[in-house]
């Protein structure tokens, strides 16, 4: 497995100051926010941005992320997957193997299900938001929202993803989604090393679930979440993706970014051991 920092983690810093700190605190694999490399190509170019990832030994694991894609309609899809569209060129000249894609079903009312006709829709976007990552070589990772009403658990992504069907389709298991919603134990056997195409880690510590928010999240080891039977689980299955750590806490965006980069790291190696 691939130990791996996401952007978000340092979010005040740039997608330049990331690339310089995080080789310093001993990450050379990055999970890119993909609003930092956008704002970066404003200013310098591509082949400069490339040399400087070369110089540092530095390999993006994945991108963060792409939502609006699956219950979106009209004009309002038309501009998502254009968005959609240059993101996936992105990802293709950076040599991005991943885009994170996550559901819309936060936008139905709470206690309200989505209808077959919304599902229905869902999945063909999905099948043809795949189909158009295939022809740029990317593969999409299909990450649910523990307090969404819809596709709040891992069973259900990879429901969504086999009756997608399309091969560069699987999910992103994120552990704080996966203890907030509604996620059991048993999920878990049904991963398989063709299917998990992501994995983001944290730790929450006496929160209960149903009030934790993403400022909640600590470095893995420093809270309440049983991450040791996941781990083992990737293992099991022969798991060797990237296993990132995706912390959006304001404390931790107060210290410097090489300090965050080590602590992460260091939490990282001590989780994957």
């Amino acid at each position: 497995m691939i130990p791996c920092i996401s952007q978000v983690t340092t979010l005040p810093g740039s997608f330049a100051d990331d690339v310089a700190n995080y080789p310093a605190g001993g990450c050379s694999a990055i999970e890119v926010w993909l609003t930092k490399l956008e704002k970066h190509l404003d200013a310098v170019s591509p082949d400069d941005t490339r040399r400087a990832l070369t110089d540092r030994g530095i390999t993006l694991t994945a991108a963060a992320y792409q939502g609006g894609l699956l219950l979106s309609q009209g004009e309002q899809r038309k501009a998502h997957f254009e968005h959609f569209k240059r993101r996936l060129a992105l990802c293709q000249q950076f040599a991005i193997p991943t885009l994170l894609l996550v559901t819309d079903f936060g936008s139905v009312s709470i206690g309200a299900a989505p209808d077959a006709q919304s599902l229905s829709r869902a999945l063909v976007s999905l099948t043809q938001a795949a189909q158009w990552a295939a022809s740029f070589d990317v593969r999409l990772a299909l990450e649910f929202r523990g307090a969404d009403p819809f596709c709040s658990c891992l069973d259900t992504a990879l429901t969504l993803v086999e009756q997608c069907g399309e091969p560069n389709v699987g999910v992103c298991l994120d552990v704080f989604h996966y203890y907030k919603g509604p996620s059991k134990p048993e999920d878990l056997d049904r991963l398989t090393a063709q299917n998990l195409f992501h994995v983001q880690v944290c730790d929450v510590a006496g929160v209960p679930r149903e009030l934790m928010t993403d400022s909640d999240r600590v470095m893995p080891g420093e809270g309440d979440f049983r991450l040791e039977s996941i781990v083992q689980r990737l293992k099991a299955i022969g798991y060797t993706g990237a296993v990132s750590l995706e912390l959006m806490n304001p404390v931790l965006w107060s210290l410097k970014a090489t300090q965050v980069t080590e602590l992460g790291m260091t939490s990282l190696q001590r989780l994957l051991k």
